[in-house]
């Protein structure tokens, strides 16, 4: 067989190459337990002091025992929930105009912290759809006031068994895909809106060495004086 001429040997090179570039995906294939969550988000109460710093949406990136929440208002008021399941322990950092600080809960904080906000949880058989994953819901009321109740769903396809054990969903084995949870005085709900199994580096779970560390007294008190 001739060859091509070395003009249409190029040309070939050049369309194979765009070709690979367009139809090829810049991120890299988690593993099994490794990925990105994209949530809708709201303040339960939208009459709660804070509401207005309430983001409208959050990503929560996970790589096996490692997790972290971002969320943002406006690209001005930035916060993250970072946690390790290995070392029991969370992080809440807020970056803030001139405020950039992170405090860290050991087990024995979230513990109580937990407490506060300690859920009543019984399974259910009904299921749904929700990001495109099986989704199995509980019915949760307040322990501190039964009369507060409302569903939670969660799924099991994504593995994470454990991913709860340091929030007051950690009797449910599996990832959240719908539920409340509550951060500095404020409620807030999450519904999953999109789920990406891609690499997560383990740096993203790291403290930025910029931030100030604080003591959650500390945290606490600046929460309190923007309501």
């Amino acid at each position: 067989m001739a060859k091509l001429p070395l003009i249409l040997r190029i040309v070939l090179i050049i369309q194979l190459a765009l070709l690979l570039t367009f139809c090829g995906s810049p991120d890299k294939e988690g593993g099994k337990e490794e990925g990105i969550i994209e949530f809708d988000t709201k303040a339960v109460d939208d009459k709660h002091p804070l509401a207005g710093l309430a983001p409208s949406s959050a990503t929560l990136k996970y790589n096996g025992d490692n997790f972290i929440m971002e969320m943002s208002t406006m690209g001005m008021f930035n916060t993250t929930i970072i946690g390790n399941l290995k070392t029991k322990t969370v992080a809440h950092t807020v970056k803030f105009m001139d405020i950039k600080q992170a405090c860290v809960e050991n087990e024995k904080d979230v513990e109580l912290e937990n407490k506060e906000y300690e859920l009543k949880i019984e399974e259910t058989k009904e299921t749904k759809k929700i990001a495109g994953h099986k989704c199995f819901k509980v019915k949760v009321s307040m322990v501190a006031n039964p009369a507060v109740t409302f569903d939670a769903w969660y799924t099991k396809e994504l593995g994470l068994e454990n991913s709860n054990a340091l929030n007051p969903y950690f009797k449910v084995k599996g990832v959240l895909m719908d539920y409340r949870a509550k951060k500095m005085g404020m409620e807030m709900h999450f519904l999953a809106k999109s789920v990406k199994h891609i690499e997560v580096p383990e740096s993203t779970f790291e403290i930025p060495a910029s931030l100030k560390i604080v003591s959650k007294e500390e945290m606490k008190k600046f929460f309190d004086n923007l309501q």
